[in-house]
């Protein structure tokens, strides 16, 4: 996700950079060797960027007033180190992976001492040379939401882990486990592994309290609550966590999508989805052109994460900008679903996905659909369990209820943090769902804050996150003009969210 994006060239002469090394040396040996899960497979590993608290602020008054406001003058220096680690794939394959450690610096008490750990998981992005650790490089597709990290949790104290994920940057996995539940919160416990055996052997050396707190947006806020719930299992002591706009009840979102309630960027999540589950279970189909027409079939399951980015992967024709599903009904009997009409606001944002050259072919639509009539999900097309279908047997579906977050029951603090406008991830699919199936659990056990919402008196606890992304959505608004629906649908999700939900987590961690 992309969330600040003035350009930062001079960035890099403020900052002081370590030659990387060359990734995988040390004792663990080449790039072929398939290390153990959490190995940290460099020791100690190599640091990318080092700065005072003094040089960070320097840098954000230049470049970005806004993140400084927002996140506060940072307290302590940053060194951002890039490290390397055993992992699993999908099906479980032994393979590794990327991602930053961050350590805060100087003399301050909050930089000293035994420090609390973040463990941030990203949102979704398409290009395999995302790395969250390339912090000096402006250029870098990871480049913003890194600064963010650093300006929210690492200059505030905390020790920061961030994977790029297994699939990205240096990983030899020839593919992302998008959405894996079981392989992305085993990756995070591998991460976590792999940075607390490597604290000790930085250039500054680094202590980690007790207190470990999970966070993440979009896709990062599912496997937030993933690993939550595999820690929770595994009985790794979890402080609190903030999952943030994320997809936890995959399989509902998923079929309100083939019902017609096409989000806002379907053509990405869709073939990422599948080839993720493909790769995990073997079974979606036999090639992919049993779900992909055949301008897209070809090279699809390669393509995402590969060389393109948002913009490109469209403009180069390899997919359609909005339309998943053809405009013609795959059957009568969904001609009032193709599309959807009577949705209120969502109306046009529904229409957009449906469309000539589209990507899903109806046949597979079709086939999906019957089997959502025929074993519905507890919550679409209507509410009666709440829980994923127990007799599914479209396997996308079988698949997506397979990794569907609802079920389970958290036993530390949870915020819960959206949106209620979001075009990309449903809020009232996922966290006011998840919200009201843990309706009956102890006050103060799950907090929710939908951020795109008023101010509730003089003691809202997020009255500053609430007023400040009121405030950015209306100058935004007024700056697009005639153009404003539009402009802030499509910054909704990946621009306007995500500071103020940072924001609102670091304040709800620092009650613990």
């Amino acid at each position: 996700m992309i969330y600040f994006k003035a350009s930062w060239a001079a960035l890099g002469a403020a900052l002081l950079v370590a030659a990387c090394g060359g990734g995988d040396g040390g004792p663990l040996g080449t790039q072929d060797a398939k290390p153990a899960r959490g190995a940290l497979m460099q020791s100690p590993p190599p640091r990318i960027t080092s700065m005072t608290a003094a040089d960070f602020t320097a840098i954000l008054t230049a470049k970005s007033a806004s993140l400084l406001q927002l996140a506060g003058a940072p307290v302590c220096g940053v060194d951002v180190q890039y490290i390397k680690y055993g992992t699993v794939g999908g099906a479980g394959e032994a393979t590794d992976a990327s991602g930053a450690l961050m350590v805060p610096t100087g003399s301050n008490a909050k930089c000293t001492g035994a420090r609390p750990i973040v463990v941030y998981s990203h949102g979704t992005n398409i290009t395999k040379s995302y790395n969250l650790a390339n912090f000096a490089d402006d250029t870098n597709p990871a480049f913003s939401e890194a600064v963010l990290l650093a300006a929210m949790y690492a200059a505030q104290g905390y020790i920061v882990v961030a994977p790029n994920y297994a699939g990205y940057d240096s990983s030899s996995l020839s593919y992302h486990p998008y959405l894996n539940a079981d392989q992305q919160s085993k990756e995070m416990i591998d991460i976590l592994a792999a940075a607390k055996k490597a604290l000790p052997t930085l250039i500054s050396p680094t202590t980690a309290s007790a207190k470990l707190f999970l966070t993440g947006y979009s896709q990062g806020g599912f496997v937030a609550m993933a690993a939550h719930r595999a820690m929770q299992a595994a009985g790794i002591p979890v402080t609190a966590s903030a999952p943030m706009s994320g997809p936890y009840a995959l399989a509902a979102q998923s079929d309100a999508t083939f019902y017609g309630n096409v989000n806002a960027g379907g053509t990405i999540f869709s073939p990422m989805i599948f080839t993720s589950f493909q790769k995990a279970y073997g079974n979606l189909y036999t090639v992919p052109s049993d779900i992909y027409e055949a301008a897209y079939a070809t090279g699809i399951e390669t393509l995402l994460p590969g060389a393109y980015d948002f913009t490109t992967v469209v403009t180069s024709g390899k997919l359609p900008q909005l339309a998943l599903f053809s405009n013609t009904p795959p059957a009568p009997a969904f001609a009032a679903i193709t599309p959807p009409t009577g949705t209120g606001a969502t109306d046009a944002l529904f229409a957009m996905g449906f469309g000539p050259n589209n990507l899903i072919k109806n046949s597979a639509r079709a086939a999906y659909l019957a089997d959502a009539m025929a074993n519905p999900d507890g919550v679409v097309p209507a509410f009666t369990t709440g829980a994923p279908s127990a007799t599914a047997k479209n396997p996308i579906r079988i698949a997506g209820a397979k990794n569907d977050l609802r079920g389970w029951t958290p036993a530390a603090p949870v915020l819960l943090c959206a949106g209620n406008g979001d075009p990309t991830v449903f809020y009232s699919l996922n966290t006011a769902l998840m919200k009201a199936l843990w309706g009956a659990l102890p006050a103060g056990l799950v907090t929710v804050l939908d951020v795109d919402s008023a101010v509730t008196g003089a003691t809202d606890p997020f009255a500053a996150a609430k007023m400040g992304f009121a405030a950015t959505k209306q100058a935004m608004a007024v700056a697009a003009g005639a153009n404003a629906a539009a402009t802030i649908t499509a910054a909704y999700h990946g621009t306007l969210v995500p500071p103020f939900c940072n924001a609102a987590a670091r304040g709800f961690f620092s009650q613990f």
